[in-house]
């Protein structure tokens, strides 16, 4: 499905396609030559952005300078113009000094990064990400997050918050998604939210998402079914989906 299917009021509606994270599935990309062919069906599917995990030759992930530019450039050249948001996460280099040291060894950059903000070492990895012209995404992941983000010096100069409720469970993770909205607001912190819930939990954390204004993400990182529980057989496939939830949230609105 090419996004020219959809309304304009549908595309002004922001929506990020995670395509791989830690997920063993068959249709996860890995090798930078799958991650831009991938991307390149999700943004002809409806996607705006892309955020991805690079991995090494013994397929496991990593933020080293190598894979991490290969994984950019392939996007790049497939992609044109498309904003790639490349993870920082602490599950690859649990040292925070290490993992500073690693980023700082990049020689080619993302437009953007998440950065979980409960994590040791966050604000320093973000300052420097950001005296080089990188974007952050600040990821909360609990009502934890959100309350330690709303004191940080870097509050008011990130891209965009991520809302990122981890329970599977859905009741839960609305639950976790409204108080963490709550705290944002409440401190005045206006910046753009794009809200994901994890297998179970992700799309109706995208619906809630959609009926507030916010965009979404989606992709196999976060589930790997569709809204009506069928497996989903690619991430175009949940992209797909994604924008045919919000062209129904924007007809009922």
């Amino acid at each position: 499905m090419n996004n020219n299917c959809f309304s304009m009021e549908t595309n002004m509606v922001f929506l990020q396609v995670s395509l791989n994270g830690d997920r063993r599935h068959p249709a996860a990309p890995r090798t930078p030559e799958e991650i831009g062919n991938d991307a390149a069906a999700t943004i002809n599917a409806g996607a705006h952005s892309v955020h991805v995990h690079a991995y090494n030759s013994a397929g496991k992930e990593t933020l080293n300078s190598f894979e991490c530019g290969a994984v950019i450039r392939a996007i790049r050249a497939r992609c044109p113009g498309v904003p790639i948001s490349l993870t920082t996460s602490e599950t690859i280099i649990s040292d925070p000094l290490r993992r500073l040291q690693t980023v700082q060894s990049w020689t080619e950059f993302p437009d953007l990064v998440t950065a979980n903000q409960g994590e040791k070492g966050i604000i320093a990895l973000c300052e420097w990400l950001m005296s080089r012209g990188v974007g952050i995404e600040a990821g909360l992941l609990s009502p934890a997050d959100a309350r330690t983000f709303i004191d940080s010096p870097i509050r008011d100069r990130c891209h965009r918050i991520l809302i990122e409720p981890c329970n599977p469970d859905p009741v839960a993770a609305l639950r976790d998604a409204e108080e963490m909205g709550e705290i944002v607001s409440s401190a005045g912190l206006t910046l753009p939210q794009v809200h994901h819930g994890y297998d179970g939990s992700c799309w109706a954390v995208n619906q809630r998402a959609l009926s507030l204004g916010h965009g979404i993400r989606t992709g196999i990182e976060d589930v790997t079914v569709l809204p009506d529980g069928r497996a989903a057989k690619s991430n175009a496939e949940l992209v797909e989906a994604a924008r045919s939830l919000i062209e129904n949230n924007v007809r009922h609105t």
